[in-house]
């Protein structure tokens, strides 16, 4: 497939795109500084803005699919703001292109621990992650109202992780993994093989799901 990339400098956007890239993919990465990317025959580097709509339409014009693994990254005082900013404008880019798949990288904190009660609800949710999770469970409410879109959104289990690859793990829904009486964790490149899974072989078109040991 000729996949864009968003966000593939970042935590999870460079371990999608080294498992995208083995797998024989195309990917147009998509990142504020392009030279923070290796060089590949497969991968074309383009320095993009996610808050131009306009521009990031011609870039992501002609692709199969599109991956929306942008995060303004933490420390940033309006990261609420600017996750939910550059999140629409990510999904109006994708529809004025023409597209129809997206995968979108989500969040923990909107995983259910309890009926209608969300991790990020819960009293022992980290502080310092808040205000992200806030921004990602809206991204995942805002693709929930997407009628033209063949979306999928992943949410990475409670620890993520650096690792190694398995290529092992499990499925699951709207509820967060749990291993016995603890979080399930997984590492970045086995939740890089999730989503290149996801692509390659769709199981959950407009549907949220998670993945975890």
């Amino acid at each position: 497939m000729k996949l864009a990339l968003i966000g593939a400098s970042g935590f999870v956007g460079a371990a999608v795109l080294q498992e995208a890239l083995n797998r024989g993919h195309q990917v147009t990465a998509i990142v504020r500084n392009p030279q923070k990317l290796p060089q590949h025959a497969a991968l074309t580097a383009v320095a993009g803005d996610v808050y131009d709509a306009a521009a990031l339409t011609r870039t992501l014009t002609d692709h199969d699919a599109v991956i929306h693994a942008f995060s303004p990254g933490l420390g940033q005082a309006n990261i609420r703001e600017l996750f939910i900013q550059g999140t629409r404008s990510i999904y109006t880019a994708v529809k004025q292109a023409g597209l129809k798949r997206l995968l979108v990288v989500g969040g923990a904190g909107s995983l259910y621990v309890a009926p209608n009660l969300q991790l990020l609800d819960t009293p022992g949710f980290p502080a310092a992650y808040k205000e992200l999770a806030e921004g990602a469970r809206q991204a995942l409410n805002l693709v929930q109202d997407e009628t033209t879109l063949d979306w999928s959104l992943i949410s990475p289990p409670a620890l993520l992780q650096p690792g190694e690859r398995s290529g092992q793990f499990r499925l699951g829904g709207d509820q967060l993994l749990m291993n016995g009486e603890a979080p399930a964790s997984i590492s970045v490149a086995d939740l890089a093989v999730a989503i290149i899974d996801e692509l390659e072989r769709p199981q959950h078109i407009r549907q949220r799901f998670t993945v975890g040991y």
